[in-house]
């Protein structure tokens, strides 16, 4: 049986399944964004891929603060050697998602309260909205949230490949 604390050179159970969970809502998330305009996310034709894709995205930012918590916890395996340059992109693709993980669920909830709209979570309900509408500036966080929703898949997948 796997270790739930992370050793040396390897990753506890622990860590694997916050990766491995991590990766499957983003890559879920992504495949059930009902994406376009304002007026085809919020249809009622695309009420079940929107409130679905809210719910994993909450899940992911839920799961990341987890995630980084446990990191504080745990140990952090000794990296496997590699040429300096290796070393630095990895740091900087690490750091990156964790940044992502956070800014594009909080870049979608800025957005849709922005815009007027709650936040609908299944088995909860609809959430807010808790800003004052700024519609304009809705829309351009929205934007923000697309394009980064794009940019964390290409980081992810070269996260991958290099891990190979």
């Amino acid at each position: 049986m796997m270790p739930l604390l992370s050793a040396r050179l390897r990753y506890g159970a622990a860590a694997q399944i916050f990766h491995w969970l991590t990766a499957i809502l983003v890559v879920a998330a992504y495949i059930l964004s009902p994406g376009g305009s304002e007026q085809r996310v919020y249809s009622s034709a695309a009420d079940f891929n929107r409130q679905t894709h809210e719910t994993l995205g909450t899940c992911v930012f839920a799961l990341t603060l987890l995630r980084l918590l446990w990191r504080s916890i745990d140990r952090t395996p000794e990296d496997p050697p590699m040429k300096p340059w290796m070393m630095r992109s990895a740091k900087i693709v690490r750091v990156a998602l964790y940044g992502l993980l956070i800014a594009i669920p909080v870049a979608a909830t800025m957005g849709a309260f922005l815009e007027a709209h709650p936040l609908t979570l299944w088995a909860i309900g609809n959430i807010g909205p808790m800003f004052s509408p700024r519609h304009d500036v809705g829309q351009t966080v929205a934007e923000i949230h697309t394009t980064l929703g794009n940019v964390i898949l290409w980081a992810a997948g070269l996260h991958a490949v290099a891990a190979l």
